[in-house]
């Protein structure tokens, strides 16, 4: 079982608080005792409505209630056109995320064209950004982006499989991807971070269209060319999670996974020492 995130341990505290079962709440609040244990395990997301039904029947003060709701808004399905988050600010975008990952216990993410934005270094995200940014704002963004980062260090769950192709994507030039691999290397031997690669040579029966990213069991976060979108639904969540499984299965990890890291990271010295000749 994972550490439980903030907004379930949170709620079932509460419950517990107030001497009441799951039942009771459940008849209290209007909602179904099985739909209660779910929020409490994070298998579910609640409506902020429901969650202020919660927090009125178990008397939680007006502090705590107002930072439920607050991480329940960040967490409801919303899709947000890429040109809006560029003209209000990309960074505010990051740091949303920010809050999504601090709410959750459990971080899985699948990606089969760019590193992990975890996971990415300075150099990378920059390059990433490019010009789609004004350089002051494009700053912003990437000192955002990094401070999401320090989640790393905490006691979370982080699971993260992508494919030799995605790190094949020659972002920034050799001497950047160079120090990604070895990033990538140092982070995979974290305690709490399981990184898998999937190797170029693994014949595989499951398509990709994008990358996606899950928190705990109730939200997915993907992007696109044009939007980035935050899915709540309890099926298209379960599909997600469900098509996590089945990558996962193809990808190595632990020594193996360093070593395919060592051999990309080889062909990008080799092609940096061919462009100063």
């Amino acid at each position: 079982m994972t550490n439980q995130d903030q907004l379930s341990t949170e709620l079932r505290r509460l419950r517990k608080a107030a001497g009441l079962t799951g039942t009771e709440a459940a008849r209290l609040t209007g909602l179904s005792q099985s739909k209660v244990s779910r929020v409490e395990t994070g298998a579910f997301m609640p409506t902020e409505d429901q969650v202020v039904a919660l927090c009125r029947v178990y008397g939680a003060p007006a502090k705590v209630r107002r930072a439920l709701v607050a991480i329940t808004r960040d967490l409801r399905e919303e899709a947000s056109s890429a040109r809006v988050v560029l003209q209000r600010g990309a960074w505010r975008m990051q740091q949303r995320i920010g809050k999504i990952e601090t709410a959750s216990a459990r971080i899985r993410s699948f990606q089969p064209t760019i590193v992990f934005g975890l996971l990415q270094t300075r150099d990378y995200i920059t390059a990433l950004f490019g010009d789609s940014l004004p350089a002051d704002e494009r700053d912003q963004t990437v000192e955002a982006r990094l401070e999401r980062q320090r989640i790393l260090d905490s006691n979370r769950e982080f699971h993260f499989v992508l494919t030799e192709g995605a790190l094949r994507w020659n972002m920034g030039g050799a001497a950047t991807m160079l120090a990604q691999l070895d990033h990538l290397v140092e982070v995979s031997r974290r305690g709490r971070v399981r990184l898998g690669v999937i190797p170029w040579t693994t014949p595989v029966s499951v398509p990709v269209l994008h990358g996606f990213d899950i928190y705990d069991s109730r939200a997915v976060l993907l992007g696109t060319q044009t939007a980035t979108a935050l899915v709540t639904d309890e099926r298209e969540v379960a599909d997600y999670e469900e098509n996590f499984t089945e990558v996962e299965h193809y990808a190595t990890y632990g020594d193996i996974a360093c070593s395919h890291l060592t051999r990309i990271a080889a062909d990008y010295r080799q092609l940096a020492a061919d462009s100063l000749r």
